[in-house]
């Protein structure tokens, strides 16, 4: 039996597809074929140059499938039997360093992942861009009965990713409520389930704000939660800051997300924000460039900044959790999907960078 591969070779050039054999399942890992993964933008980063990555390798870290083999007592233990549809999530914390020892393992200091291991020794395939997969047991989540695999590997990173941020806020003493206005920066993935998880939470008023006059965009973010949508290429920065900063009597929002990952976006964040109000940074996740940015306001306005990079097992299980609760989203949500076969990642990578898709993600 044979399964393809996407395998990075460097920045800025196409993936080779290979065949590799697929192997005896090692102890302690459950083998999985391929339903969907995601390209991240970090893999776009990945691509560009932008995040450092050995090769040759299999980078993808939203893989979605259909547990096919597996050590059944192993499996057992982690509530898992053949025929499950999983989700695998990749990072594996030590457990031992000051951030795993107070409860924060996502920023763990040494963490490592399951899908950097070598493309040259058995079983080979760990990485998400491919039509089988390895992961350890312990790694290996169940998704759960009656959620379509698909709808989950839309949002199977953004989702623990805006989770795990809000998670952090209220760790903090502070998080979204029903009184909350909040703006969402960024209309791709990050930006679509923020606008999603807001709403449910109760949120009272949603902005979402792109950089480009997408009418097609703006009507699904209003699908999936958002009340307005601005653009600074159609009303202009100044105009968005103004709109916005009328919110809270005068003061401005209470949240801001920035999900776009465009170092310009802080600026803008901070001045729309109002007195004590909180910034969710989970977006800024390569490293794009400097920005200027005046910090007086931060002081001044006695900003909240959570930055947040990582996300834990617990927050990947709350996503599930909130996709079985939220049933009504699943059309929607697949409809954000653009789906490619594992041979055509070349023409998926090209649709992502250039935005023409909202959710890129391969399949068998």
């Amino acid at each position: 039996m044979k399964a393809k591969a996407a395998v990075f070779t460097a920045p800025n050039t196409p993936f080779e597809v290979r065949e590799f054999d697929v192997t005896a399942t090692p102890p302690g890992f459950g083998r999985s074929e391929l339903i969907a993964s995601g390209v991240c933008g970090t893999d776009l980063h990945i691509f560009r140059g932008k995040l450092d990555m050995p090769v040759p390798s299999i980078i993808g870290h939203e893989f979605v499938g259909k547990l096919t083999d597996c050590d059944p007592a192993e499996a057992a233990k982690y509530g898992l039997k053949k025929g499950d549809n999983v989700i695998a999530d990749i990072a594996v914390p030590c457990g031992k360093c000051l951030l795993c020892r107070t409860g924060d393992d996502a920023n763990c200091v040494n963490m490592r992942d399951t899908n950097s291991e070598s493309i040259d020794k058995p079983p080979y395939l760990y990485g998400g861009y491919a039509e089988v997969n390895y992961t350890p047991l312990t790694n290996l989540l169940k998704i759960p009965e009656g959620v379509d695999p698909k709808a989950a590997a839309v949002f199977g990173c953004p989702g623990p990713t805006i989770i795990h941020s809000v998670r952090l806020a209220r760790r903090a003493g502070c998080g979204p409520g029903p009184e909350t206005t909040a703006v969402v920066q960024g209309l791709g993935p990050v930006g679509c389930f923020a606008a999603v998880y807001f709403k449910a939470l109760g949120v009272k008023k949603i902005y979402a704000v792109g950089a480009h006059d997408n009418p097609g965009r703006a009507d699904l973010l209003k699908k999936l939660g958002a009340d307005e949508v601005l653009s600074l290429e159609k009303d202009g920065e100044d105009a968005i800051t103004d709109k916005i900063l009328s919110e809270n009597d005068g003061l401005g929002a209470d949240l801001c997300a920035e999900c776009s990952g465009a170092p310009s976006a802080l600026t803008l964040g901070m001045n729309v924000l109002r007195n004590r109000g909180l910034y969710l940074i989970p977006g800024q996740y390569s490293s794009s460039g400097n920005v200027s940015i005046p910090p007086e306001v931060i002081t001044f306005k006695a900003l909240r900044f959570i930055g947040s990079s990582q996300y834990s097992v617990i927050d990947v299980l709350d996503y599930l959790e909130f996709m079985r609760a939220h049933k009504e989203l699943e059309k929607t949500v697949i409809s954000l999907g653009s789906f490619y076969s594992v041979s055509d990642v070349n023409a998926a990578f090209k649709d992502a960078l250039t935005g023409k898709n909202i959710k890129t993600l391969l399949v068998k």
